[in-house]
């Protein structure tokens, strides 16, 4: 049995049904395929591939997909002691379309509620997420109730011991407005010490846009490590030491999604592993590249070997 983890999230889960066939719409596709899916559960997928002892806390439905959703995790390495069950929610599926190099409409079936919002106080084991190395919650568990609550409860149960992170991920359907989730995330940044989001999400986060303003808002919040993905400009980070900028990775994209979840599972990896930021910015940018060069989000998660193996493509290595 794990005493302790090196991660633990908390977050979205679900099925991501992707088409095998890119640049049409999903009216015009036949054949699909079933991947493990939800952001917080990405990361804790990516941070496994480099060896890290890594858990979820969720909810899936009683239902065929919630049995494959917990096969699937066990696959991967990743703990699933704290993926609870909603035994009047099915497990959500989400499909996207694929337009690449930069379009990948998604369309979430989370209806009534998904089961990843139905987590309760009882559900957060508050000693395995005070004694994890990095806590990793996402902004869309505090877009209803009761994950609300319950995430800020787990939070404030940690206090900021360790690294606590607190990843952006505002995705609009799943709030009433923009002001709805600014007032909510920056409560949530009251108990984090690092903050990953890209200039949208920063934007809900702190009010702007402007890569270092949204850096120095966060910084100000009390977040240690804010982290702010430019697109094509690359990623700004910065923390005690400075700031650094890294551009990004090339690469062909066959799918988007997934890429911040491979920076994050990578983000970690670097965090635990005591690098320097600028290194770490590097390796996760190249761990997003890689997976936006595959269909699957998942089941592409890259090992250490495959991300040094793209930093060496961009290096010309």
């Amino acid at each position: 049995m794990v005493r302790s983890f090196d991660l633990v999230t908390a977050g979205r889960i679900g099925v991501d049904i992707y088409p095998l066939r890119t640049g049409v719409g999903l009216e015009d596709v036949e054949t699909f395929g079933k991947y493990l899916g939800g952001s917080a559960t990405n990361v804790a997928v990516a941070a496994a591939r480099y060896g890290l002892r890594s858990a979820v806390v969720t909810k899936t439905g009683a239902d065929p997909f919630g049995r494959f959703i917990r096969r699937a995790l066990r696959g991967y390495g990743v703990d699933d002691r704290f993926v609870g069950t909603s035994e009047h929610l099915p497990t959500p599926v989400t499909f996207c379309e694929i337009f690449p190099p930069d379009d990948f409409p998604l369309y979430f079936y989370r209806f009534p509620k998904a089961p990843d919002l139905d987590l309760h106080p009882e559900d957060f084991d508050h000693d395995a997420v005070r004694d994890a190395k990095i806590f990793w919650v996402t902004v869309t568990g505090l877009s209803a109730e009761p994950s609300r609550s319950s995430t800020l409860e787990a939070l404030k149960a940690r206090g900021r011991n360790g690294i606590t992170v607190l990843d952006l991920d505002y995705r609009p359907m799943f709030w009433d407005s923009r002001e709805q989730a600014r007032g909510w995330v920056r409560q949530a940044l009251d108990h984090v010490t690092v903050a990953v989001g890209n200039l949208d999400e920063c934007d809900t986060a702190v009010g702007t846009r402007d890569p270092r303003e949204a850096a120095k808002a966060l910084r100000d919040k009390g977040v240690q490590l804010a982290v702010v993905k430019q697109g094509p400009k690359g990623v700004l980070a910065v923390d005690d030491s400075g700031e650094v900028e890294v551009p990004p990775v090339p690469v062909e994209v066959v799918n988007g999604l997934g890429a911040g979840d491979a920076f994050g599972g990578a983000l970690c990896h670097g965090l635990l592993a005591g690098w320097e930021t600028a290194r770490i910015m590097r390796f996760a940018n190249a761990a997003g590249a890689y997976v936006a060069g595959q269909i699957a989000c998942s089941d592409a998660m890259p090992t250490q070997a495959q991300v040094l193996g793209k930093l060496g493509e961009a290096q010309g290595v």
